[in-house]
Parts: C-alpha cells; sequence; structure tokens
C-alpha cells in the first residue's frame, strides 16, 4: 500500500488535513494544487537590491505555498545584473523553483506588485509590497503609496515579499475578509510602531554595520530562513563572517516545503553538510557543529557571541543562557491548523530566564478523528503512524521569513544603536494586533563582531 510517510508530507498542505476539509491525503494535495499566484516586477529591480531580494524572496516562498504555480512578469527588454552578489541569479531561481515568466497575470489569479508594476484593474486581489529603510509592508494596488522608496535594506524587501505571500495565502483560504483590502506593515527599526509605521520618524539610519560572529542554533524553517536574510544583506567582504551552523537532523521531503534553503539534491542529507555550501558559494566562513544543544554545551570566548536560536526543543532552549553567549534571539512558530500564523521572540538576557520560560513541558493533544487521518485508518494503516502524521506541524515559509527577519533586525539595532526587544508577540493573520515588549535593562558590553558596508 503506498502510503505518505510523516518525514515526506507537505507542512503546509496539512492544513487542510487538520482543519478536516481535505478527505484524504490526496484530496489535501489537490486543494493545494489548485492554488496559484502572480508577481509583476517594475523598472527598480534593475538597479535596487532591496527589489531583487523582494523578488527572489517571493519567488522561493511562493513556490512553496502555492503549488498549482507563480507566474512571474517581467518586461521581455528589462535586464537584471545580479545586485547581490553570491546569490542565484532571478532567472535561475525562477526555473529552479518551477515558477515561469509570462508576459502579463490573468485575472483571477491573486496578483502581488513589486516596485511601480501595474496588473488587471480586473484583479480580484491586488496588492503592492512596500519598503524603503527600514520599513516594509502591503498595500491594496488602488491605494496611495505611504513612502517612496529611498533607502535599499534588502531585508525589508524580503519582509515585504513575505507579507505579501502571508496576505494572498489568507485570502485563497478565506480566513480573513480583509485579506488584500488593509494596509499592513513593519518598522523593524521601532517594531512597536503599529498604526504609524510607514512614517518617515519611525525609520531608522542608513545601514553601516553587519554582523561578522553568528551562532545559528538550528537549520530547519527558522535556521534557513535566517541564513537567507543574512545572505540578502549587502556584504561586500563576506568571507570576513564567520557562521558557526549547528543542527543534528537530516533534510527530508517535508523540509523542502518550509525551509527556504532546502532544494531535491538535499534529501538524506545532515543538514549542516546541505547548507554549508550555500553559504561558502556566497562568500561565508562556516564551521559545522553535529552535536545536540543542551546544558552541557558551552561556547569559548574566542566563539561566536550573538546566537540565533531556531529550534522546537524545550530542553535546547531552556539552556540557551547557560551555554555563555552574550546575547540570543529565538522565535517559537504555532504549529497547529489555527496558529500556525503566530510567532513570539525573545531574545536573552531578558526579563525572563528561559529555564522559567520552558521550565515544563507539557504533553500535545494530537487529534487524528480529521476525515483524512480517518481514511487512513481505513485503508490499514496503523494507528501509530497515523498518530505520527497527525503529531508534524503545520508550517508556511512566509511565517518562518517574517520571524527571522525581526531576529535579524534585532541584531542589526544592536550594531547601530537602536533600542532593543525583549519580546515580540505577532499572528499574520493580524498582524497589527502584534505586541513589542523594549528592553529597560542594557545589555553588557561585548564585541559583537561586525563589519562595514560599503559607502
Amino acid at each position: 500500500m503506498n502510503t505518505i510517510m510523516p518525514d515526506e508530507l507537505h507542512r503546509l498542505v496539512k492544513l487542510a488535513i487538520d482543519t478536516g476539509e481535505a478527505e484524504s491525503v490526496e484530496h489535501a494535495q489537490r486543494i493545494f494544487a489548485g492554488y496559484r499566484i502572480g508577481v509583476a516586477v517594475g523598472p527598480e529591480i534593475q538597479w535596487s537590491s532591496s527589489h531583487q531580494a523582494a523578488l527572489l524572496t517571493f519567488v522561493l516562498l511562493a513556490s512553496r505555498v502555492f503549488l498549482g504555480g507563480v507566474d512571474v512578469v517581467i518586461p521581455a527588454d528589462m535586464v537584471i545584473p545580479n545586485l547581490l552578489p553570491g546569490n542565484p541569479n532571478i532567472e535561475g531561481v525562477i526555473a529552479s523553483s518551477g515558477a515561469k515568466r509570462v508576459k502579463h497575470l490573468e485575472p483571477h489569479v491573486p496578483a502581488v506588485c513589486i516596485g511601480t508594476a501595474t496588473v488587471p484593474h480586473s484583479a480580484g486581489f491586488a496588492i503592492r509590497t512596500v519598503f524603503s529603510g527600514w520599513r516594509a509592508g502591503v498595500i491594496p494596488t488602488d491605494t496611495a503609496v505611504p513612502f517612496d522608496f529611498e533607502a535599499e535594506l534588502p531585508l525589508s524587501g524580503a519582509l515585504a515579499a513575505a507579507l505579501a505571500v502571508n496576505e494572498a495565502f489568507l485570502f485563497l483560504r478565506q480566513d480573513t475578509p480583509e485579506a488584500g483590502l488593509r494596509e499592513i506593515g513593519v518598522s523593524l527599526w521601532k517594531p512597536g510602531a503599529v498604526d504609524d509605521w510607514w512614517k518617515a520618524e519611525n525609520d531608522g539610519p542608513r545601514l553601516v554595520y553587519l554582523p561578522s560572529k553568528l551562532w545559528l542554533i538550528g537549520l530547519g524553517h527558522l535556521g534557513q530562513a535566517y541564513l537567507w536574510a543574512l545572505s540578502i544583506l549587502p556584504y561586500v567582504r563576506p568571507k570576513e563572517v564567520e557562521l558557526v551552523l549547528q543542527d543534528i537532523d537530516i533534510v527530508t521531503t517535508s523540509t523542502l516545503s518550509t525551509s527556504i534553503l532546502s532544494e531535491k539534491a538535499m534529501i538524506d542529507k545532515k543538514k549542516t553538510r546541505a547548507i554549508a555550501p550555500v553559504m561558502e558559494a556566497r562568500g561565508f566562513r562556516t564551521m559545522l557543529i553535529e552535536r545536540r544543544f543542551d546544558e552541557t554545551f558551552r561556547v569559548q570566548s574566542d566563539d561566536p557571541q550573538i546566537a540565533l536560536c531556531g529550534v522546537d526543543n524545550a530542553l535546547a532552549r531552556r539552556s540557551l543562557c547557560d551555554a555563555g553567549f552574550k546575547f540570543v534571539v529565538e522565535a517559537g512558530l504555532g504549529s497547529g491548523a489555527k496558529n500556525f500564523r503566530a510567532m513570539r521572540i525573545h531574545s536573552f538576557p531578558g526579563a525572563m530566564d528561559p529555564r522559567e520560560l520552558w521550565g515544563s513541558s507539557i504533553d500535545k493533544i494530537i487529534e487524528t478523528e480529521a476525515p483524512a487521518y480517518r481514511n487512513l485508518k481505513a485503508r490499514g494503516v496503523e494507528q501509530c503512524g497515523i498518530t505520527l502524521l497527525a503529531g508534524k506541524a503545520v508550517g508556511a515559509p512566509f511565517v518562518g521569513m517574517t520571524a527571522a527577519a525581526f531576529c535579524v533586525a534585532e541584531i542589526l539595532r544592536l550594531l547601530h544603536g537602536g533600542e532593543l526587544s525583549t519580546v515580540h508577540d505577532l499572528d499574520l493573520k493580524s498582524p497589527l494586533s502584534r505586541i513589542s515588549s523594549m528592553r529597560e535593562v542594557s545589555l553588557l558590553a561585548f564585541n559583537p563582531g561586525f563589519t562595514s558596508v560599503a559607502p
């Protein structure tokens, strides 16, 4: 009997299973095979690294979400140089992701504009990404742009792309009636600004410094989003950057559905060994750690003193302040059909101790009564296998990318003297209801490791 294994299931397709709308795994796959999206880019992409980052990120995320296809409109006479050295070029990403270039977008396909591109007025869903400096958001295409693009910061372009994929997915799933009709956005310089995120006063300084020594704990959904965020930053001398990559897992088929750097050729490889060559091809230096991060782990004085944590493991997270890092940023994502868009981001040392936050584990209740699980049981699949499948998290790559933008921005603010936070609470279903708690106690002085951006 041909039955999908837990590590083969697309983590977002699982949404249709867990909500009960799909009668079988195959039915869930057919539902997602009907989801399409289109994107049109303006002339800015020829000279703006932020616009290039927005399109690259959009295609990499959308191709993992809209399994019916991603259409890309780039005028035929437009020449696009690779403004992000070491990154795959746009044509290569379009081809490898399964997206396709088209002359125009079809009106019935949800449409996203990057830059000053236009889409058919008859489009049922049409939004525009907006970003400049530390600000990023999406607006309906018939709404006035709240600010002009004036300052490059590719991370903001990537965040706007993630927000656009989320908004389009909300629209297709009919999860909120406001999807595509609202203006939403974030200031990565002042994340506490919600209603007025777009104002110039909430923008930050020109990017001058970038981190040069970082420790990555976990190379799955979040870890790869962190690395993508780092790889699109304007490093002039990436060979000065040391990245420690720590993970014990291998790449599986389901990894591809949420993890932005993963490709089919990586399946069955250790995540460390699969991802290191990707970052090295972009000029970064890597060191691999293939042991579990736990209470016994300690960093040395010459190791990176800043860690980005992306593991969903209570034991590892409890140990974050015991390893000796001077600054840690970590994100936790929702995992169920109702809360997979939610995220909570912490930085340590902070208002709470990780040992208090994750001091006790709570057994997860696994529901296996949805029609698709009953269908598997009727087909002879053992209850153990069904429970394993049901226990896998629902995951969306645009959620991880959004969280990564917040986390990496925390480090960029540290390097530029900005205000730091201790907690962000955000749900992409209602992103303007987010809460940010800013740090009241300063960090102890330490050398974070940095390199300069080209003047």
